[in-house]
C-alpha cells in the first residue's frame, strides 16, 4: 500500500486546504455558527493527517479547548493585560494569553 501523506505536493495542498477552510469559517460565521467550528475541526484533522502545522494567525482564530471559532465581539472577548492581548472563549471561559511584540525599528 501507497502512503499518500508522504508525497511532495500533499503537505502544500494540506496547507492550501487549511487556509480555505479558515476563509470559509469567517464567511460562514454569522448565518451558522456551527458550520464554522466545523471548519475549524476538518483544519485541525486535515494538519494532523498530514503533519502540518496550523499557521500562526490561524491557530489564534480558534479556542484550544473547545475548538470553537473565535470572533472578537461575538464570542470572545479581547483585553490587553500587563503586556499581553488576552483572549477569552466565552463558550467555555479558556483564556489564551499572547504577548504584544515590540515594534520593529
Amino acid at each position: 500500500m501507497a502512503d499518500t501523506t508522504r508525497r511532495s505536493g500533499s503537505r502544500r495542498l494540506a496547507r492550501e486546504r487549511i487556509a480555505v477552510l479558515f476563509a470559509r469559517a469567517a464567511e460562514f460565521y454569522p448565518e451558522n455558527p456551527g458550520w464554522s467550528n466545523r471548519c475549524v475541526e476538518l483544519a485541525r484533522r486535515i494538519g494532523m493527517r498530514h503533519r502540518v502545522r496550523i499557521e500562526r494567525p490561524l491557530k489564534r482564530r480558534f479556542c484550544r479547548r473547545c475548538y470553537a471559532y473565535l470572533v472578537p465581539g461575538s464570542n470572545a472577548r479581547v483585553r490587553v493585560h500587563r503586556g499581553r492581548v488576552v483572549v477569552t472563549c466565552l463558550a467555555c471561559g479558556h483564556r489564551s494569553r499572547f504577548p504584544v511584540g515590540r515594534p520593529q525599528e
